[in-house]
């Protein structure tokens, strides 16, 4: 595993279209495990293949995940998914609007409105055929990843660009932001 460079928004890659992946082989292995490996490196919460210089319909994403007996004060159990080709099937009509921030365009966050949950068709790391259900955070993180394979980036779905500010490196961390980065 390796941790790879994170292409910034400024390079014409990010905003090229991914091109399917067409079976789960060793390289395609191999470039998940780096891409997991670079997202927590980050540190973030989705890292998409063309934020990692491949132009291949791949996803990881690691959020975390909580259940009413959980404790508030110790740290939060994360669920990691792995996505090849995942497409987006349903959509809610609900919306929620929150900050975003990426990986590929650090230090600055903006609010973004999503659906509030979706539906989503990909390959698993094995190459089976799955469908995910996810809602509010995690739906956010899915579309958030799913628009980079499309060459899309958050900037381009702000509610105004007045929304759009800097942060402090590190404030996402230490929890005075309620953010996502992905």
């Amino acid at each position: 595993m390796a941790i790879r460079r994170i292409i910034l928004a400024d390079e014409p890659l990010l905003r090229e279209k991914s091109k399917k992946v067409k079976r789960i082989t060793g390289d395609v292995q191999r470039l998940i495990d780096d891409m997991v490996e670079t997202m927590r490196a980050a540190p973030g919460v989705g890292l998409a293949a063309p934020q990692v210089g491949v132009l291949r319909r791949v996803v990881v994403m690691e959020v975390p995940i909580r259940n009413e007996n959980d404790d508030e004060e110790e740290e939060p159990r994360t669920q990691l998914y792995v996505l090849a080709n995942p497409e987006i099937v349903k959509l809610s009509e609900e919306t929620i609007c929150a900050e975003e921030g990426c990986l590929s365009i650090p230090g600055y966050v903006g609010e973004v409105e999503r659906a509030a949950e979706v539906v989503v068709r990909y390959l698993n790391r094995a190459g089976r055929k799955m469908r995910l259900k996810g809602n509010g955070f995690l739906a956010r993180v899915i579309q958030h990843e799913v628009d980079h394979l499309d060459g899309i980036l958050y900037t381009d779905r702000l509610t105004s660009l007045d929304t759009l500010r800097p942060v402090k490196p590190g404030t996402e961390e230490e929890g005075e932001l309620e953010i996502m980065i992905a």
